[in-house]
């Protein structure tokens, strides 16, 4: 394998994608392990790398001295096309061994973007593309992640998902993969086995029905349960967690060492999957995370470490974290930064501190321009207090803001995307003020997009073309050069609602695409619209009814067999109070029954 790999590497773009043997790399005796993972990110290296979550399922499957975890990534076009010509199948960094060598290969499907490249994966690595075509002798295709809370539009194409936090049952998965296979069983008899196991979900003992159209249920087959409940970590503190990952051989996105300081988000904003789907809020103690970041940092030499959560200025003992991990890394010139703050003037007091080593921009997302509208999405702060706290991030020093905004959010009218061009040229005059010309304003726009399991999962898809009109408002009334507009292209939002609130069918898409040349859609520089265009063409579909399509509040939904633990009834209210428009308050001041935590007991 590697004479061959020698013969093409220094024809690629970045060819230290690809060669492995990273300091805290794992090689284990191959034979000696009974179950062999390859962990598959469906992304180029230095993304991968930088995903906590893969780093994770890594740690806990090699500390383990029966199991093997080693990691492939997808290769970027040029290395694809070398791979190809020269019969090279995708293998792990490792040991460079075929991925269809290993007993299960686990995707990571962390957005719907990526599923064309899940299958360029498979493909490289010789594995057939449909669950269906496997044969006994081929790993066992799994995945986890955000996009598995709806798995219909890759079903066809994945063995078996794990739904909700793999900490809770990737080594569950793996004793009932290693028993069905001492059993000598056949292929099915081992998926049938893994059904069995809580949070595991086997597509092949479904069978979709639909009915004038519109789907309409999953018939269960052979056993397996009607449901599948979302798994997820009772104590943070006691949860497995790495601090000697691989150092990549290429700079990663995000080159520095990460920290989950907390998991879920009490906020409750409407159109948010992951602040609906990663409830309750699970804490790390203070000592514990200062233990890490010591270890993290002792192990890989980085420079920065990352607080991260979903919103880490509400993590209840910020301060006392902040005071203790300042005192920690003082004098040695190790940044500490919030990828999540609050509008508000305690993040704002936070955020000065952590950041006298090096200051970055300042990132906030308003989401909407008006309080009518961000309180119809649940987000608690007024233009007033909004502009309260800026004015305080522009005297502690900083001179860029980013600021996200989403368009098309339900109930917006035309004086919401109007407010949203108002609301950025008046920050941009408020910094030049106080900043001079030194102050600089980012703005990045995007369609919201309704996502499974939240509020919104029910609303519309704002058309293609009015989403450009509504592009255009902005942009025609920010003339400055100072202020940076950027977008994402209206029509990938709509693929990506597609491929995040459709039924089984989408799958097919999902293959006449691949097979028409898409890959890597979430690069706009290769992401090919015209080969999903002629896909759903081919299926007999319109591209804008497939996709601008509203469920009605009693229609069954395609990802209904999947529980997160919030009740459908709780979405419902979320959304009526939407129309008030009413905030929800923070569930952290008051219980507001979303169903979570009556189903466990926390203080175990």
């Amino acid at each position: 394998m590697l004479e061959q790999l020698e013969q093409f590497l220094p024809l690629v773009v970045k060819p230290g994608r690809y060669v492995g043997g990273e300091l805290h790399g794992i090689r284990k005796e191959w034979n000696a392990a009974r179950v062999r993972v390859a962990l598959a990110f469906p992304e180029i290296y230095e993304i991968g790398m930088s995903h906590l979550g893969l780093k994770i399922l890594y740690h806990i499957i090699n500390s383990r001295p029966q199991y093997l975890a080693e990691r492939a990534f997808c290769p970027w076009p040029d290395m694809e096309r070398q791979m190809r010509r020269h019969n090279v199948p995708l293998y792990s960094l490792e040991s460079f061994r075929p991925l269809n060598e290993f007993d299960l290969l686990g995707f990571s499907l962390q957005y719907e973007m990526t599923f064309t490249n899940v299958l360029t994966m498979l493909d490289l690595a010789a594995i057939p593309l449909l669950s269906s075509d496997r044969r006994r002798e081929d790993p066992i295709v799994i995945a986890g992640g955000p996009c598995a809370l709806n798995p219909e539009p890759t079903a066809d194409f994945i063995d078996a998902f794990l739904i909700g936090e793999a900490e809770e049952g990737i080594l569950h998965l793996l004793k009932a993969y290693e028993e069905a296979r001492g059993s000598d069983g056949s292929r099915r008899d081992v998926l049938r086995r893994l059904s069995a196991v809580d949070g595991i979900y086997v597509p092949s003992l479904y069978e979709p029905e639909y009915r004038n159209g519109k789907f309409f249920t999953l018939h269960c087959r052979e056993g397996a349960p009607e449901y599948i409940d979302r798994l997820w970590v009772k104590n943070l503190d006691e949860a497995p967690f790495p601090t000697a990952s691989p150092v990549p051989l290429i700079e990663a996105v995000h080159d520095r060492y990460v920290v989950e300081i907390m998991r879920g988000c009490t906020r409750g904003c409407r159109f948010c999957h992951a602040g609906m789907t990663c409830r309750p809020v699970r804490e790390r103690s203070v000592d514990t995370i200062c233990a890490l970041v010591e270890q993290g940092l002792a192990n890989g030499g980085y420079d920065a470490v990352t607080l991260a959560s979903l919103s880490s200025t509400d993590y209840s003992k910020i301060g006392e974290l902040v005071n203790r991990l300042t005192h920690l890394l003082s004098g040695r010139r190790i940044s500490i930064s919030l990828p999540s703050l609050r509008l508000d003037s305690f993040s704002i007091e936070i955020a000065e501190k952590i950041q006298e080593v090096r200051k970055s921009g300042f990132t906030f997302a308003p989401e909407a321009a008006t309080d009518r509208l961000r309180r119809a999405i649940n987000k608690h702060y007024r233009e007033d207090e909004m502009f309260r706290s800026l004015d305080s991030a522009l005297l502690a020093g900083w001179d860029l803001f980013k600021l996200y905004f989403m368009l098309g959010l339900p109930t917006e009218t035309d004086e919401d995307v109007e407010a949203i061009a108002a609301l950025v040229l008046n920050i941009r005059n408020m910094g030049r003020k106080i900043r001079g010309k030194r102050f600089r304003t980012n703005v990045s726009l995007s369609a919201f997009i309704p996502k499974p399991h939240t509020p919104f999962q029910w609303e519309n898809m704002v058309p293609e073309d009015l989403l450009r009109r509504k592009y255009s408002t902005i942009t025609g009334r920010v003339p400055y050069r100072d202020v940076k507009i950027s977008w994402r292209e209206p029509s990938l939002c709509l693929l990506e609602a597609l491929l995040s609130r459709g039924d089984r069918r989408a799958a097919a898409v999902v293959l006449g695409a691949w097979k028409a040349g898409a890959r890597f859609d979430a690069w706009s520089s290769e992401s090919s619209m015209k080969a999903w265009r002629q896909s759903i063409s081919q299926a007999g579909l319109d591209f804008s009814s497939v996709i601008t399509f509203p469920y009605g509040p009693a229609d069954p939904l395609p990802w209904d067999h999947i529980r997160t633990g919030v009740t459908k009834e709780y979405l419902l209210e979320e959304r009526a109070r939407s129309r008030s428009p009413e905030f929800t308050a923070d569930c952290r001041e008051r219980c507001l029954g979303c169903g979570v935590c009556a189903h466990v007991d926390l203080s175990s």
